[in-house]
C-alpha cells in the first residue's frame, strides 16, 4: 500500500492475478450462504479520504451501507439491490457508482472481483 499527499507513483497491477488478503465480514451482514471477502488497498491518501484497491467476494447474499464509490467488475456476477432505488445487475466490464449511505443487498452469483475508488 502507498500512502502520501500526492498522486501515487505510476504502477500497473494485473487485477485477475493479484493476491488478496482476508477481510472478515461482520456476521450481521450475511443474509445467506458463506461468502468470503478478500481485498487489497493499492493506494490511500494521507488523510484517508481516497482509497483505491481490489475487492473480491464469493457467492452468497450480504447487506452493506455504501461509501461514495466507483468500481469496475473484472470477473464474476452479482445483483445489487439498492434500498429504495435500482437493482443493478453487474458483471465483467461493468462500471458501477454507489452513493454514500446507499443501503444495499448484494446477491453474488459467481465470485466477483472489482477494482474500486472510494471517496470518504
Amino acid at each position: 500500500m502507498t500512502t502520501n499527499d500526492q498522486a501515487p507513483a505510476s504502477f500497473a497491477v494485473h487485477i485477475p492475478d493479484a493476491e488478496l488478503e482476508p477481510e472478515p465480514l461482520d456476521p450481521a451482514q450475511i443474509v445467506s450462504g458463506e461468502p468470503v471477502v478478500t481485498g487489497k488497498v493499492l493506494w490511500e491518501s494521507a488523510d484517508g479520504t481516497q482509497i483505491r484497491g481490489i475487492w473480491q467476494i464469493t457467492p452468497g447474499v450480504v447487506t452493506d451501507t455504501e461509501a461514495n464509490e466507483l468500481f469496475v467488475v473484472v470477473s464474476g456476477r452479482a445483483t445489487v439491490a439498492v434500498e429504495g432505488g435500482a437493482t443493478l445487475r453487474i458483471g465483467p466490464g461493468d462500471a458501477c457508482v454507489l452513493r454514500e449511505g446507499d443501503r444495499t443487498t448484494w446477491t453474488v452469483h459467481e465470485t466477483l472481483r472489482k477494482a474500486y475508488h472510494i471517496s470518504l
